[in-house]
C-alpha cells in the first residue's frame, strides 16, 4: 500500500501557500472566518475541479464520501455546503489568482 503523498497534495505543496499568504493579508481572505481558510477553500475547489464536480452539492457529498482519506489530500475536513458557499461569495478573486499564478511558477 503507498504510503506517501498523493498526486493531488504534491502539486498543491506548501511553497504556493507561503508565496500567497501576503495576498490573503491584502485583501483580508481570513478576515472574520473560523474555520476555512483560504488555503483551505482552494484545496477544496481545485479537488472538486479535478474531480469534475458540477454542484457544492456534488462536491460536499464527494467530500463526506471520503472523509476519512481527506488528510492525505491536505484537507482538513469536509466543508458544509453553507461554509463553502459563503466563502465563495464574499472571498476576493483577486486572492486565488494569485494562489493560481504561484502553482504556474
Amino acid at each position: 500500500m503507498f504510503t506517501g503523498k498523493t498526486i493531488f497534495a504534491q502539486l498543491m505543496s506548501p511553497k504556493p501557500r507561503r508565496d500567497s499568504n501576503a495576498s490573503v493579508a491584502r485583501y483580508k481572505g481570513d478576515y472574520c472566518s473560523r474555520n476555512l481558510s483560504c488555503y483551505d477553500q482552494l484545496l477544496v475547489m481545485c479537488l472538486a475541479q479535478y474531480a469534475s464536480k458540477n454542484s457544492l452539492r456534488d462536491i460536499e457529498a464527494s467530500l463526506i464520501a471520503v472523509e476519512h482519506k481527506l488528510y492525505h489530500s491536505s484537507i482538513s475536513y469536509a466543508v458544509p455546503i453553507n461554509t463553502l458557499a459563503k466563502a465563495n461569495e464574499q472571498r476576493d478573486w483577486r486572492i486565488y489568482r494569485n494562489f493560481g499564478q504561484a502553482l504556474i511558477k
